[in-house]
């Protein structure tokens, strides 16, 4: 295997499922690797805000001046931005040989893609000079590969439903999976402003210090700036985290709730702080291109998030129409999901995508008629629907329909917004004059764009 791509087919291979949950396997691996940190380790687990509170982190850190490694996924294009030091992807030829130490140390253990994945990366950032290190976990917590590492503060962000065939049907069930980050002595964070009390549950069965929002550390803000105090520091002046969206400052005071926790080990400063939140980037994370029709890019793929998404979008001002491209993986809620974002829709372009998980795009259209002949959604009267046999081609479609003034939004799975920037991010020209324009469609009785 000479490539990365070769590697990750061979990972691809090696396991019957694309899921195990069992640590087991791992951590055998993972001790015959030896692998160990010896800087500060945050792991940070939740349904949704992971990768923006791994994101703001990271950038604090680097502007107060230390080396961060961090493991965030899924990636958008390309499998190395999974693993960033110094605020860059590695190089893809920095991986290899460390995808062969896990091989070399398997000796027979079965690893799924993402096990396998996993301890690669975390042997690469072993092997660098490193201040601080950030690990994203995945779907899970207690059982998910990357809780080998014993890490020296956990994370938990906003916890809802999602995988519920591995992590259970409701909220005190997800919550007590994600809890199995905590460690017995060692601090703890949560940021969601109403956790499941398995969380605080488990806390108190190890003795982990947890430091939950409204309790030990608090926000407010208004329009131009916002504050935090938490049991020690406080923080005036504050502006607003570059990322956009609704619950970014729930994610933000989470984060300077873990700073505080590891304040002896890694002192950070106010100007950081500023600096960090204000210059800080997380691409498909509610990501609005500039241009006309504006494109909006968003990774929301549960209920939950594409509530915050809806939210979002409603604050955006008026726009004529609001056109979208959405795929999705087959075993979402989809009805769920479709039901919370569909009377802001005037057109749907499905897009199928290139794995064996995902809904094809004739399957997802078959999903939406069915939820709105059953009234699971309320949909403007006048409605666009479409296929489309890859996101970029949706996006054309997309493009070709909309007006200068209109709104393309493209969300769903990584895959869905990834194959829209594999190319970098698209240029797009609306396809009609605003002027030649149809009027907007109607929509239904109390929907949002009534």
């Amino acid at each position: 295997m000479n490539s990365l791509d070769d590697w990750l087919a061979h990972c691809e291979r090696l396991h019957p499922k694309t899921i195990d949950m069992t640590l087991d396997r791992v951590r055998v691996v993972k001790e015959r690797l030896g692998i160990t940190f010896d800087a500060p380790v945050v792991t940070v687990a939740g349904t949704n805000g992971k990768g923006s509170t791994c994101a703001m982190l990271e950038s604090i850190a680097l502007h107060a001046g230390y080396r961060v490694g961090l493991y965030i996924k899924p990636h958008l294009v390309h499998f190395q931005e999974r693993c960033r030091v110094g605020g860059e992807p590695v190089s893809a030829a920095s991986l290899l040989p460390h995808f062969e130490a896990v091989e070399a140390a398997r000796q027979g253990v079965t690893l799924t893609y993402f096990e396998f994945t996993t301890l690669a990366i975390l042997r690469r950032l072993q092997h660098e000079p490193l201040d601080l290190v950030i690990l994203e976990v995945g779907l899970g917590g207690r059982l998910d590969a990357v809780n080998v590492i014993d890490a020296d503060c956990a994370v938990i962000t906003s916890i809802d439903l999602d995988h519920t065939e591995f992590l259970g049907p409701d909220r005190e069930s997800v919550g007590r999976e994600k809890a199995g980050i905590l460690r017995a002595g060692r601090p703890a964070v949560c940021s969601d402003p109403m956790p499941p009390a398995s969380i605080a549950a488990r806390a108190a069965e190890l003795g982990t210090d947890l430091r939950q929002l409204g309790r030990d550390f608090h926000f407010s803000g208004d329009r131009q700036q916002w504050q935090w105090a938490g049991r020690e520091r406080r923080f005036s002046g504050l502006a607003y985290p570059a990322l956009r969206g609704v619950n970014q400052l729930l994610n933000a005071s989470g984060v300077l709730a873990v700073l505080e926790a590891l304040h002896e080990r890694l002192p950070v400063g106010a100007q950081a702080i500023r600096t960090g939140l204000s210059l800080v980037e997380l691409p498909g994370r509610f990501q609005v291109l500039a241009g006309q029709p504006v494109v909006v890019l968003d990774v929301a793929h549960n209920p939950h998030a594409v509530a915050a998404l809806a939210q979002n979008l409603d604050q955006m001002g008026f726009f004529p129409r609001t056109l979208v491209v959405f795929g999705a993986m087959a075993d979402k809620d989809l009805a769920g999901i479709l039901g919370k974002i569909a009377p802001l829709v005037d057109a749907w372009y499905f897009t199928s995508l290139p794995l064996p998980r995902a809904a094809t795009a004739a399957a997802l259209q078959l999903g939406f008629e069915a939820a709105r002949a059953g009234g699971q959604l309320r949909t403007p009267t006048s409605l666009h629907l479409s296929t489309h046999a890859t996101p970029q081609e949706a996006l054309a479609a997309a493009a070709a329909d909309a007006t200068p003034a209109d709104r393309i939004l493209v969300f769903g799975s990584f895959y869905t917004v990834g194959g829209v920037l594999a190319d970098g991010p698209p240029r797009v020209v609306a396809g009609r004059d605003a002027a030649a324009a149809p009027q907007a469609a109607t929509a239904l009785p109390g929907a949002p764009n009534a």
